[in-house]
């Protein structure tokens, strides 16, 4: 867990708790609409309003559970970082209890909202039920035995932890907690009932540790018990195999679309298909400046930052995660198990043209809401989407998905299939063959493995 990572987590906490609000004041207004008609159901476009604000809350939601569990192996943080770690789990923590707590409150004596929040959605990964039991584990004893760790670390450490909220970062993890803190309400009395339901091997093995490890190991299982009927390996480690990705490395050019899929990652739910994610490749220095891009005025402020990324990986990437979007060295989107490479059939002035576009957008927080509509916030594909839009008569369809105008990374590489704009390039995807795939036999390989999903 290195500083930068640290600070990325920070950054999504933030941003996922100021996505909760508004979520949460549409929410509010569907549930007025709720109580105060008569009619037992919802309309077409209230389902749809609906199931926008269920897929937007579990996708926002399971990307601060992945930054709260990130933090598993807090024992090999350097001492000096443990307090800042601590932070960002406990503030996305408390976001998400208070997301929770919300529902129960806003909905859970509304049957007909609550039985729309329990309908399944097989289209985004959504199984019957996931209402009831998320709100089963919140009301669990057991979860308040593991936040009671979390609470108590951070009343005794407060001094500590405001020290290293003065991070730019970090700053607003203490507001968050500050304002959220009570939501968790975990008494005395809780955790004494919950003490004796605690599995004795788990008391053994959490009790002897220092107060901040349980404390951080008490965040992890109580969010994980939030996500029970998902698969997912906390210790899992996606990345290209080495002669892989040394491979890529020679082929890429400046303007390739890198689209990936890690196996167990809880953003991979609430996403269509088997490759959920994309990236654009910006290339190295020499390629960026054989492009002639470095004094563009969308590149200029940028070029010192873009070429300092990584001394160890060279090769850049433009690239919108949870954290938001970013330049970021290749080893980002390397950090994968399956790659697929498209092409854009441009000249090299147009390519330069749309990579100037995108670094327009560098800084930008995520779009948990998935709104082409706008563009204060961005997805994965939208920045492809903003980057080529309209580029030498480049054109994209986006298509209906919960309410939303949306481009799935799968519709990039149907784009690709049709030769539209891009073209398959190369393909490594593990499950079907252990070696980098190019020209037709990427192809093929491509389509079985969106067949298989």
């Amino acid at each position: 867990m290195s500083p930068d990572e640290i600070s990325a987590g920070a950054r999504t906490v933030v941003d996922v708790a100021e996505h909760f609000g508004r979520l949460k004041e549409r929410a509010h207004q569907l549930a007025e609409v709720a109580a105060s008609s008569n009619r037992g159901f919802f309309t077409p476009t209230e389902d749809e309003q609906t199931r926008h604000l269920q897929v937007s809350y579990w996708q926002s939601r399971n990307a601060l559970i992945e930054v709260v569990l990130s933090f598993h192996q807090d024992e090999t943080l350097p001492d000096e970082m443990r307090p800042a770690g601590f932070l960002v789990a406990y503030a996305g923590a408390l976001v998400l209890v208070d997301a929770a707590r919300f529902l129960r409150e806003e909905f859970h004596e509304r049957p007909v909202v609550r039985g729309k929040l329990n309908e399944p959605a097989p289209q985004f990964g959504i199984p019957e039920g996931t209402y009831d039991r998320v709100q089963k584990s919140l009301t669990s004893p057991v979860h308040a035995w593991h936040l009671y760790h979390a609470a108590r670390y951070f009343e005794q450490h407060q001094t500590e932890l405001k020290s290293a909220a003065a991070d730019d970062d970090l700053a607003p993890l203490m507001d968050i907690v500050q304002r959220l803190q009570e939501r968790i309400d975990v008494s005395i009395g809780q955790y004494a009932a919950a003490r004796t339901r605690v599995r004795a091997r788990e008391l053994a093995t959490t009790v002897t540790r220092d107060l901040l490890f349980r404390a951080i190991y008490g965040l992890q299982k109580a969010v994980s018990q939030l996500i029970s009927d998902i698969s997912t390996q906390s210790d899992h480690k996606p990345a290209l195999p080495a002669g892989i990705a040394d491979e890529l490395r020679g082929m890429l050019k400046p303007g390739d679309v890198l689209i990936t899929r890690k196996e167990h990652a809880l953003t991979n739910y609430f996403l269509p298909g088997y490759w959920p994610h994309a990236a654009l490749y910006l290339g190295d220095e020499q390629q960026l400046t054989a492009l002639g891009i470095e004094t563009h005025k969308n590149v200029a402020p940028r070029w010192r930052r873009l070429l300092g990324l990584d001394k160890q990986e060279p090769h850049r990437v433009l690239e919108a995660m949870k954290d938001g979007v970013r330049l970021r060295s290749l080893a980002t989107p390397f950090a994968c198990d399956a790659m697929t490479v498209l092409r854009p059939r441009l000249n090299e002035a147009d390519v330069a043209e749309a990579l100037c576009r995108g670094m327009f957008h560098d800084g930008k927080a995520y779009d948990f809401d998935f709104d082409f509509t706008r563009a204060d916030r961005l997805v994965c594909t939208e920045v492809v989407y903003r980057s080529y839009e309209n580029v030498a008569g480049v054109k994209f369809e986006l298509t209906p998905r919960a309410g939303r105008l949306t481009l799935a990374a799968e519709d990039l590489i149907r784009m690709a299939f049709a030769r539209q704009h891009f073209e398959p390039l190369a393909v490594f995807a593990p499950s079907h063959s252990p070696k980098l795939l190019l020209g037709e036999e990427a192809e093929q390989t491509i389509r079985a493995t969106m067949e298989q999903s």
